[in-house]
């Protein structure tokens, strides 16, 4: 099992349930009863927060062209940028364990540096992220 694996299973269940407000997400998979604080990235930590604070632009990048391309066969981007207004956002983890239900725990930021900052350990115990986050199967 890969993070990309959980984007996959993400995508879709994100577009079967669509939030109710506006949601940035960072995804993690967690092969383990933990997942280390430092694998949220300082870059996305930033982002996220920011995103809450002020908000997000995000310019989608163009397809490469050059000579013998194939870009005719790729997805065409949607639009050119967005800018998101204050949305909510979520570092979402998936603690994976082979044939077992699929579940992922959202927590909010705030509550991920909250944590980061005052635990003892230098992880996030399934335990823990199921009492500080909220809980949702896929």
């Amino acid at each position: 099992m890969k993070e990309r694996n959980f984007q996959t299973f993400f995508s879709d269940w994100i577009k079967r349930n669509v939030p109710q407000f506006t949601t940035v997400f960072e995804l993690k998979l967690a092969k383990g009863g933990s997942l280390p604080f430092k694998s949220v990235k300082e870059h996305q930590v930033d982002a996220l927060v920011s995103a809450t604070s002020f908000g997000v632009y995000h310019k989608i990048h163009d397809l490469p062209v050059f000579a013998g391309s194939k870009t005719h066969w790729a997805n065409k981007k949607p639009f050119d940028c967005f800018y998101i207004k204050t949305p909510e956002s979520y570092v979402v983890i998936w603690f994976y364990h082979s044939r077992e239900k699929k579940e992922m725990i959202w927590i909010r930021i705030e509550d991920w540096l909250k944590e980061a900052r005052e635990s003892d350990r230098k992880s996030l115990t399934e335990e823990r992220a199921r009492q500080i986050g909220i809980i949702y199967s896929f």
